[in-house]
């Protein structure tokens, strides 16, 4: 089923309600809830569910969107209700040429039942054909109920007369009601008081908000009911509680579904921001979730505050000072953080489209980290897409920039990029310098990719040699002698490659857990290696372990995957004997 209204018409609340109903008489099925604003909202919701439902299998790197859609697809999941809220693009829900949509990887199995909420009719004929519930303003009688249940102080119903302007100024719309009814419960006002208010708020900027929140629907006036509404509690929240202005200036720049609390900016005291916090939700723009670490905003609230604040002629700060916050706390692309980035990355790739300019050495950091981010997940496009928006100038992004560039199969435009990086750094860095050995190494890595072995093998045993300072188990020196040794065998030095990488492998096992990212490449690079020495039983033995664990924690498409499964393939293929005619 579908259900079809223009936003504030409450398809989200009746399908709540009905996932609710379903439960209480079904407690055996699962209830699971999925935004379709984003894909990369899908994402994570998929993920969630994942560890949720703990799918068998699964791991934090594997892609959560074809776990749950086979798990869910099985008879091994039960009986299930899943609802699809917000299918309103349908570019993002069907997919566009050879991009896959959201509508991809929904299950399909005669166990579950599928619900979808959308603002548009195309989209609901399109996914239930004549099963479509279209929902529109209330009637008088229903409206009078709803606001009677939404009001702390029921005497305020006693003027029928005044309640019945009230509600003729809403349209009878459930969003503009409950807008209305926060704030005459926070502000303990009479409904004549509010009606005042709503009179006399900028007309200016209620047509503006009015214009975009405009809907093909026969439900004329109801967008300009909404807007005055908010523009009477953005008012209020400003003039009385800067802090919840603040935190609401911040979600307006970044995704308005599934918000961590610990991206938020921590406003003075904890106390301070709960209670900023709680106006937030108080005045029902904000909602927990049940764990109380996430928020979720009504998707039409956080586009009435982009237009609200552009209005002001405050984009460009609040831009600014988001791009600073979130900068200063996403995390690095370490394997240890891969939760708290996976949760980050829809809200700063949102924050990275901002067309406002700012400070461009924060975005740069931040563009850094989220390429980082991005290709340790296997996203090599995007990555390369978040990269290029970096200042060229600034040579830690132009390195990030080139190993996506590589990791996209890009490889000279890497060597190029690197060979500038290099020559700039070996300029105006001391020789043992961090960044610039990891510079050195990454064009030695490029070199390799490209074929160019001789400068690699040169390159790289210099840059091993200058590291030899370090600890045996120092990951960078690790590292670069993993390198070196690709770089031995593709110029068919088999027994130095061999050599060190036995040595790397021994390292790693000691030090590193058996699915991490690291230990796998050494033990893989060690597979060819013992192939290229003739060593085939090791080589396949040792690359079907490696293959039984990325298969465990890493996305069927992943790369990393793919490429320990095609060698092994090629193993296989060379070692079976000839075929007799």
């Amino acid at each position: 089923m579908s259900i079809v209204g223009l936003g504030g018409t409450g398809k989200t609340q009746v399908a709540l309600q009905f996932a609710y109903e379903v439960k209480e008489a079904q407690p055996e099925w699962s209830i699971l809830w999925m935004p379709a604003l984003s894909m990369e909202s899908f994402e994570q919701a998929c993920t969630e569910i994942v560890h949720a439902l703990h799918i068998p299998q699964a791991a934090d790197e594997k892609d959560g969107k074809e776990l749950v859609k086979a798990w869910l697809s099985s008879g091994d999941a039960g009986r299930w209700l899943l609802v699809v809220d917000n299918a309103d693009d349908a570019d993002i829900f069907f997919g566009v040429g050879q991009r896959r949509g959201i509508f991809d990887y929904l299950p399909k199995s005669e166990q579950g039942i599928v619900i979808y909420t959308t603002r548009t009719m195309e989209v609901a004929v399109s996914l239930t054909q004549g099963d479509v519930l279209e929902l529109g303003a209330m009637n008088w009688q229903d409206a009078r109920e709803f606001l009677s249940n939404s009001l702390v102080r029921k005497a305020l119903l006693r003027d029928t007369a005044m309640t019945d302007t009230l509600l003729d100024e809403l349209t009878c719309l459930p969003l503009a009601i409950t807008q209305a009814a926060a704030y005459i419960n926070r502000n303990r006002i009479s409904i004549l008081k509010y009606l005042q208010l709503l009179r006399s708020t900028d007309q200016g900027l209620i047509s503006l908000m009015s214009r975009e929140f405009r809907d093909d629907t026969r439900y004329k006036g109801s967008s300009n009911a909404v807007a005055t509404t908010w523009v009477v509690s953005f008012s209020q929240i400003r003039k009385h509680d800067a802090v919840a202005a603040e935190l609401l200036a911040f979600m307006s720049c970044i995704e308005w579904k599934a918000i961590p609390r610990s991206l938020l900016p921590s406003m003075h005291s904890e106390t301070r921001m709960e209670e900023a916090v709680g106006t937030l939700c108080g005045y029902s723009f904000l909602a927990r979730r049940d764990s109380e670490e996430w928020f979720d905003m009504h998707r039409v609230v956080h586009l009435a505050m982009r237009i609200w604040i552009k209005k002001d002629g405050h984009a460009a700060e609040v831009v600014e000072n988001a791009v600073w916050h979130v900068a200063r706390v996403f995390p690095s692309d370490n394997h240890a953080n891969l939760r708290v980035w996976q949760a980050y990355l829809p809200h700063a790739l949102r924050l990275l489209e901002a067309e406002q300019d700012c400070d461009v050495k924060r975005k740069s950091e931040l563009c850094f980290w989220v390429g980082r981010c991005l290709h340790a997940d296997g996203r090599m496009r995007e990555a390369m897409t978040s990269l290029a928006k970096d200042d060229p100038d600034l040579l830690s992004a132009q390195h990030t920039l080139a190993v996506a560039y590589q990791g996209n199969g890009q490889v000279k435009k890497a060597v190029e990029l690197l060979e500038v990086v290099v020559d700039v750094r070996n300029k105006v860095l001391k020789a043992d310098d961090s960044n610039r050995l990891a510079s050195q190494h990454a064009l030695g890595t490029a070199y390799e990719a490209d074929g160019q072995v001789k400068k690699a093998v040169g390159l790289l045993e210099s840059v091993v040699k200058a590291k030899e300072m370090l600890n045996a188990d120092n990951p960078s020196r690790l590292s670069s002698q993993h390198v070196l040794a690709m770089a031995y065998r593709a110029d068919g030095q088999v027994k130095k490659a061999v050599e060190l990488l036995e040595d790397i492998v021994e390292v790693r096992h000691k030090m590193l857990g058996a699915d991490h990212p690291h230990r796998l490449a050494s033990q893989h690079q060690l597979a060819a290696a013992y192939q290229a020495d003739g060593q085939e039983e090791k080589a396949i033995e040792l690359l079907e372990s490696v293959v039984k664990t990325k298969t465990r924690i890493l996305r069927t498409d992943h790369p990393s995957l793919l490429l320990s499964v095609e060698a092994l393939a090629d193993m296989h293929a060379k070692l079976a004997p000839p075929y007799q005619a």
